[in-house]
């Protein structure tokens, strides 16, 4: 899942993103309204962070802009305000849910978690294909009833596939995806966590069919 911080406190944006990326999330950081503005449009993320309060544009402006290109992406506002007036404007500017500074960090991962599990584009906490399944809150992976151990970044590639079963990624596809902006990653670096995750739920069962299948000069595609 890909997360997109839009903070102007710089403390606050990075602790957030550290968090989160201990929870096995991918997460960008934009320290201003503009920048973040940039990022939702150009690129393609499971839920928005963005506090109210930024230069540049603000966080109400932000989500206002994103509704009216039809933009459905969840949004979590993030502000010192608790006035009802502010958390009205934040709701009616298109908002999904709303946090006031300080809030708990568990808080704000049961709200993303809450948030993931409404049906954006039939969004489920249980992904499978075949007799392969992934919790995403539990981040439990079985596959024919045995458990399965990922790295978070195997775990963020796994399900990234799921996610678009039997459909083929790109290399650029999957780098945009499961790594954030920030990450100096080469194409071959997809190529290794390839062959770890195929080394774990595909060659531990010699009898079932593999579901990693390379689609030369393509990508990959996850499933027949």
């Amino acid at each position: 899942m890909r997360i997109l911080v839009i903070e102007d406190e710089h403390h606050l944006a990075n602790s957030i993103k550290k968090g989160l990326e201990l929870d096995h999330y991918v997460v960008d950081v934009a320290y201003d309204g503009n920048q973040g503005y940039d990022f939702a449009t150009s690129e393609e993320y499971d839920l928005l962070i963005i506090d109210i309060m930024l230069p540049g544009l603000n966080g109400l402006d932000i989500c206002r802009q994103l509704r009216q290109q039809n933009n459905h992406t969840p949004i979590i506002l993030l502000t010192a305000r608790g006035l009802t007036e502010d958390k009205v404007s934040g709701l009616d500017s298109g908002a999904d849910d709303y946090l006031t500074k300080p809030f708990s960090f568990e808080e704000l991962l049961a709200r993303i978690r809450a948030l993931s599990r409404r049906p954006k584009e039939s969004i489920n906490s249980i992904l499978s294909i075949g007799d392969l399944q992934l919790n995403t809150i539990s981040f439990q992976i079985t596959r024919a009833g045995n458990q399965i151990t990922l790295s978070g970044k195997e775990f963020a590639l796994l399900e990234f596939f799921l996610r678009h079963p039997k459909q083929i990624l790109s290399k650029t596809q999957i780098i945009n995806h499961v790594w954030s902006f920030d990450s100096d990653i080469l194409p071959n670096t997809v190529e290794v966590y390839i062959r770890n995750l195929r080394q774990k739920i595909d060659i531990p069962f010699p009898n079932l069919p593999p579901l990693i299948h390379t689609v030369r000069g393509f990508g990959y595609r996850l499933g027949n």
